[in-house]
């Protein structure tokens, strides 16, 4: 059976990204993603603004993207998966983390004045790794059906069929 673990993130970066290199040369950014809801108060009617934060990491080149132009205070659309790991506090207390590997990333909201890939203003640049060879192709756009079918439901069928 087949499984999915996939996140969808859209928020703002919380700080700058922490940029670094393995012994093996393979570059690796982490940052902090915030990502915000609101409801309301059943008692009080008041907004009560829920933030949850998000750490994100960044490999390869996607790194070197992410450190070069993603900054704090910055919406951001990322896409990847999770991570669970646990360590030891200098405490000697076992602790959970939760990671999300980004494997895709989209700079949102306006570029002030920032170079980058295509050049554009007042759009994001869109970024993701090379995606494993096996990976299945996108499925084709289905038509739009008909406005209103006909009785027979052939009446309005172009006769131009290539099979």
């Amino acid at each position: 059976m087949a499984s999915v673990n996939k996140v969808i993130l859209v928020g703002n970066c919380g700080r700058d990204p922490e940029i670094r290199y393995l012994p093996s040369g393979q570059a690796v950014a982490n940052v902090s993603v915030a990502t915000s809801t609101r409801r309301k108060d059943k008692n009080s009617g008041e907004s009560i603004e829920d933030t949850q934060w998000h750490r994100v990491t960044f490999y390869d080149r996607l790194a070197e993207i992410a450190g070069e132009y993603v900054k704090k205070g910055q919406p951001i659309y990322v896409e990847g998966r999770l991570k669970y790991g646990k360590y030891t506090d200098q405490a000697g207390v076992e602790k959970n983390t939760v990671d999300i590997i980004a494997t895709e990333m989209q700079l949102l909201g306006k570029r002030e004045g920032m170079g980058g890939p295509g050049g554009e203003e007042g759009g994001g640049g869109g970024y993701s790794r090379p995606a494993p060879a096996s990976r299945p192709a996108a499925p084709a756009a289905r038509p739009a059906p008909a406005a209103a079918p006909s009785k027979t439901g052939f009446d309005d069928m172009d006769d131009d069929i290539p099979f």
